[in-house]
């Protein structure tokens, strides 16, 4: 069994899309513990909505190139816009942070949001 963090970033309809996430997540995956969620600011592209961040900790036989594009495909489920530019608005956005213990996601280091978040759940 892996143990991952996947780090949970929502601003469109956030407080209905985590939820729904988390459901479908719980159906494909054992969830061990979900993180509390914050309010960031854009980070990029300013002029947009605020987005709320958080973390699951989380066990999975699936290798990691299986869980990401499991990840991907809630995201698509989900309705996510790939033709939107990089750090623009998006219903749900799931990365992987922590496998099996190991930073993985380089975002970790130069956002202290997603430090807290994965602090958290470990």
């Amino acid at each position: 069994m892996n143990c991952v963090v996947i780090g949970i970033g929502s601003n469109i309809e956030a407080e209905k899309n985590i939820p729904v996430m988390l459901e479908i997540l719980e159906q494909k995956v054992k969830v061990l513990k979900v993180s509390s969620f914050i309010k960031t600011k854009p980070i990029g592209i300013k002029n947009q909505p605020d987005f709320t961040n958080g973390a699951v900790k989380i066990k999975t036989d699936l290798n990691r190139e299986n869980l990401a594009k499991m990840l991907k495909s809630i995201e698509d489920m989900m309705g996510r816009d790939r033709s939107q530019v990089k750090f623009g608005p998006r219903c749900i956005d799931l990365d992987i942070v922590v496998w099996n213990g190991d930073i993985v996601d380089q975002d970790y280091y130069t956002r202290d949001f997603l430090r807290s978040s994965v602090g958290e759940v470990l």
